[in-house]
């Protein structure tokens, strides 16, 4: 039995997840003298974060001086189609600026204005340009800097560990058991504060910009432990991944191209976001391709930005109707043009990853010749439900933060608001984690054997179903039927066939040794991803109207009685619980704010 090599380790703070929002809220909590454990699943450094290329967007005012967060929190709040939850739309504008100097601080080397103040450009969906960044390697020199900054806070790291179960007593969070993917061997981790930063859920469709550790474990753990779920319903598919060679669709391609002039054209040649301006945006945009040129060689006295860089719903839903209708490029996308905008010099510069990513995977030099794109499965904005000022869910002593966290970007998240979310609540969950330490509830031995032999199960099952078959039919049911455009039939089909698979996934049997088996890690990861798959299509078909990221083919317009409304899914039993839950509404001076523009 495996309880011959358990380890266990005893934290204050156990933080599952090394990215940015995990490493924040360890950093955080260790300066609160806490003993605190990261564990990670994959290698530290490796965290999703580095795939953040456009950069961090805060309003510091140093491109264009009327930014503030007033703007900011309207932007975020009109961006997600009045759906957030509003106090952490208005601490995120406030924080951020703070949270990128400190950063700064620590050692990031931003991009430089030419009196040297932190640089920041364009994006979609935000009035002024906002987004710090490094080149297009923003998120890279965010991991670097708060890793170097963690690793000297004498964190202890735990590297390539999958949790599988977190223990809950009486209410509180109590402990969390994994498993080392080298050797197979189990580690239970006591505490009493556990912050859940393991980011998001894009593995449970075919085509995603998502990495392999994004199975929707922090999600999935928390739900188990009793914790709530909220706006599963909102997947963003980021407007632009790459199409082609088929080896690499859906690896992304940075909105920053669309923020430095990039343009997008149809096989006709058209620039056709012309055609698809939402009427809440009207005025802010511009409505020639002359204005908009004009504006990004600098004429922004009326700051009417380029249609591309609308919010990324908007963008999506564009490209996919092109498409459809037959003006898609040969190998199903629409293409991204910079090289006839900028020179090559400034394509290099601003865009170094983007010009070796197509130069490398698709023979394409970016300065000649236009990018093939598509929609790509990015990023999901539901989440664990929690408080805005701590980050704790409803489990007492269970944080989320990140893309694991509920509630910040309501129903579209504007890009550059991930980083700078990760610094503002991952500083909030750590904070609030340290002072919950102290002694953590014990729970049985028994309980802990249990959890182990469930997760050796398949290791038993020799000539089962194949967990790798499981998970393309899963990615397969997902991609088809709870992609960008929904409907209750493609729904109800999900979760029909989303129930098969569960069937299917107790069945899975895998051989070998514990060490390094990949059959076991994608067997152990099924659990996850059919928890997030159903989640994500009970709640979409919970929501009969289309806002943001979420579109309803049979229910096509807003439902303005359903704008403050939030799908709520809670485990009771064996079943999964869903319910309708009116948010707080906006205090009347950030309503007016937001209606009248800051």
């Amino acid at each position: 039995m495996a309880a011959s090599d358990l380890r266990t380790h005893h934290y204050d703070v156990v933080v599952i997840g090394a990215g940015g929002a995990g490493l924040r809220a360890a950093i955080e909590a260790s300066a609160q003298q806490a003993k605190v454990a990261l564990v990670c699943k994959s290698l530290l450094g490796k965290a999703h974060t580095v795939m953040a290329e456009g950069g961090a967007a805060a309003a510091l005012g140093n491109v264009m001086g009327e930014d503030n967060w007033r703007v900011h929190f309207r932007d975020t709040m009109r961006g997600g189609k009045m759906h957030n939850n509003w106090r952490m739309a208005q601490i995120h504008a406030q924080e951020a600026p703070d949270r990128i100097r400190e950063l700064e601080a620590w050692g990031a080397l931003f991009d430089r204005t030419p009196d040297g103040r932190i640089n920041q450009r364009p994006f979609g969906g935000h009035t002024y340009s906002r987004l710090a960044h490094v080149g297009d390697r923003t998120g890279l020199e965010m991991i670097r800097v708060l890793q170097d900054k963690g690793v000297h806070a004498g964190l202890d790291v735990h590297m390539e560990c999958t949790i599988v179960r977190l223990f809950v007593v009486g209410g509180r969070v109590a402990g969390a058991l994994g498993y080392f993917r080298e050797t197979g061997r189990f580690v239970l981790f006591r505490a009493g504060a556990i912050v859940l930063a393991t980011g998001g859920i894009g593995k449970a469709w075919q085509i995603t910009s998502n990495s392999w550790e994004y199975t929707g474990d922090g999600h999935a753990l928390a739900y188990e432990a009793g914790a709530e779920l909220i706006d599963m319903e909102f997947v963003q598919f980021h407007p632009t991944g790459m199409v082609w060679p088929p080896g690499v669709r859906g690896i992304l391609v940075t909105e920053g191209v669309r923020g430095e002039g990039g343009v997008l054209k149809n096989a006709a040649g058209e620039r056709f976001m012309f055609r698809y301006m939402p009427e809440m945006f009207k005025g802010d945009f511009a409505e020639s391709e002359a204005e908009a040129d004009a504006w990004v060689k600098g004429e922004r006295k009326k700051n009417r930005r380029p249609p591309e860089l609308l919010t990324r719903d908007v963008v999506s839903k564009a490209i996919t109707r092109e498409i459809a209708e037959g003006r898609g490029t040969p190998h199903g996308g629409v293409f991204l043009d910079i090289a006839s905008k900028q020179s090559p010099e400034y394509i290099k510069q601003k865009l170094p990853s983007m010009y070796h990513q197509f130069k490398e995977l698709a023979h394409i030099d970016i300065t000649k010749d236009a990018m093939e794109i598509g929609p790509t499965t990015h990023y999901v904005m539901g989440g664990v439900k929690v408080d805005a000022e701590t980050q704790e869910s409803t489990v007492s002593g269970l944080f989320a933060v990140g893309e694991v966290g509920g509630g910040m970007h309501g129903a579209n998240r504007l890009g550059g608001n991930s980083l700078s979310d990760l610094l503002v609540f991952g500083r909030r969950a750590g904070l609030h984690a340290a002072a919950k330490r102290g002694p953590p509830p014990s729970f049985p031995d028994a309980e802990v054997e249990a959890t182990m032999r469930d997760a050796l199960a398949p290791f038993e099952h020799e000539g089962g179903e194949n967990p790798f078959g499981v998970q393309a039919a899963l990615q397969a049911v997902m991609q088809r039927n709870a992609g960008i455009i929904r409907d209750q039939k493609g729904l109800e089909t999900a979760l029909s066939e989303l129930e098969g698979l569960k069937g299917r996934a107790r069945k899975v049997g895998i051989t070998g040794s514990r060490e390094y088996n990949p059959g076991w890690h994608t067997a152990i990861d099924l659990r996850s991803l059919l928890i997030v798959s159903e989640a994500t299509a009970r709640a979409a078909l919970e929501r009969t109207e289309s806002r943001g990221a979420h579109t309803r083919s049979d229910y096509p317009d807003s439902d303005e009685r359903q704008a403050r409304e939030q799908i709520v899914i809670k485990k009771e039993g064996d079943r999964m619980a869903v319910r309708r839950e009116a948010q707080p509404p906006l205090p009347a001076d950030l309503m007016k704010l937001v209606k009248e523009g800051a």
